[in-house]
């Protein structure tokens, strides 16, 4: 369903009563009862049943609504009754047209105004206040610099048009142009009231309508002070985040502390911006495109973190597992024949065979250490390879941020620019 619409339809105006004697009096008192003596207002009032009743409407926003037809039943002549031109007559008491806003979606609160004005030629003067709430299709895709078109489209809703037809009370020209009776300084602007006549045609005949389309915009500044700079400066703290090192493990507190402030500054607007089915608020596009990129980040640097801490953990084992084997390895092999063989020589090769072992236990902590600092030394140009391909993932995003906060920019730029124009 299409997101309720207000609009105000209303006029102010003081009364002053006095009941004074005058000389009129008893010709109006007997224009009055000659008029309504055998008048029917379940009648159309025409002489000839194949002449329609023409309505004139006429409509300002956050003004009056006129409408005006002719009665043929409440005409007479002037000089009969004083010079009497005009009087007004309990609306209950006559036919009026059965006249009604198609967009309505709420009851219809407006001031119970009972009479109205009969002239002597027998035209009627309905002149009524009404607040009207009604169904508008709105465009939020340039919000908050949109201009919204609402129509309110009228007719009658038993009549056909060879009954009740509908016409203009002003020129189009004029209607489009007033603007003077439009509160300018609320949210909303008035640009103009364009109007359009047509025959609706459907299985139950032919009805006249006139739709007087509203175009207004809203004022944004009180928007772009609350919405759009906090986003720009959000967007940048968070475009800061970049220069932190790729390993450090701080960058993920911030960019956590920043997605945060993300998700708080969403809640927020949502409750900002207008909700409309048929289109999406550019600014809100744009805010789940950065969080996207925020997340991305932040999960680069997660991954990254454990990675680095697992090759740190494997360095060490390999480490350890290589001084046990190269010490194991490095003791010398027997058989069981030479051995006994060797308990009748030890005594006798004794002083010689410990400056040899001593050898072999330099030359195999050697080994060892050439063997972790060659197991370091691979394991450093895999963590360089790693690092160097993460800090291009890295500047790749960078660069995407700005590409995303310049489109940006820009095209809050030129909505702004457009909706000045």
């Amino acid at each position: 369903m299409a997101p309720l619409w207000p609009f105000v339809l209303a006029a102010t105006s003081g009364i002053l009563a006095i009941d004074t004697p005058h000389s009129r009096s008893p010709a109006l008192h007997h224009l009055t009862k000659q008029l309504l003596q055998t008048y029917r207002k379940e009648v159309r009032p025409v002489h000839n049943w194949t002449q329609a009743t023409t309505v004139y409407l006429d409509v300002s926003v956050h003004a009056v609504l006129d409408v005006v037809w002719d009665d043929e039943f409440l005409s007479w002549n002037s000089s009969m009754f004083d010079e009497i031109r005009e009087i007004s007559l309990p609306l209950s008491v006559i036919w009026a047209p059965d006249i009604i806003i198609n967009e309505y979606v709420d009851i219809e609160r407006s001031p119970d105004l009972p009479y109205v004005y009969v002239n002597s030629s027998g035209t009627i003067k309905h002149s009524k206040p009404i607040q009207v709430v009604s169904a508008c299709n709105l465009e939020t895709y340039a919000f908050p610099f949109d201009v919204q078109n609402c129509s309110l489209t009228f007719s009658s809703i038993l009549h056909t048009v060879e009954d009740v037809d509908l016409a203009f009370l002003r020129s189009t020209e004029d209607i489009t142009h007033d603007r003077k009776a439009f509160l300018n300084d609320s949210e909303w602007e008035l640009l103009s009231v364009s109007s359009t006549y047509r025959i609706l045609q459907n299985s139950a005949g032919d009805f006249a309508q006139i739709q007087f389309n509203v175009v207004i915009r809203r004022h944004p500044l009180v928007y772009v002070v609350s919405l759009l700079i906090p986003s720009i400066f959000l967007m940048l703290v968070d475009l800061g985040s970049f220069y932190l090192p790729p390993t450090c493990q701080a960058r993920i507190l911030f960019k956590t502390s920043v997605l945060v402030g993300y998700t708080v500054f969403r809640v927020n607007m949502s409750d900002e911006v207008p909700r409309s089915a048929g289109s999406t608020p550019l600014i809100g596009v744009f805010f789940t495109v950065c969080m996207a990129f925020l997340v991305l980040s932040l999960s680069k640097s997660i991954l990254l973190v454990k990675f680095l801490y697992d090759e740190q953990c494997s360095q060490q084992e390999q480490t350890l597992l290589c001084l046990r084997g190269d010490t194991e390895t490095d003791q010398p092999q027997m058989d069981p024949g030479a051995q006994l063989a060797g308990v009748a020589e030890s005594s006798v090769c004794q002083e010689y065979q410990a400056p040899s072992g001593t050898l072999m236990e330099v030359w195999s902590q050697l080994r060892s250490i050439g063997s972790y600092f060659q197991t370091q030394d691979q394991v450093d140009r895999q963590e360089l390879g790693w690092l160097a391909l993460l800090e291009r993932f890295d500047r790749l995003l960078f660069q995407s941020y700005l590409v995303v906060l310049g489109l940006y920019a820009i095209t809050l730029s030129s909505l702004w620019v457009s909706w000045s124009g």
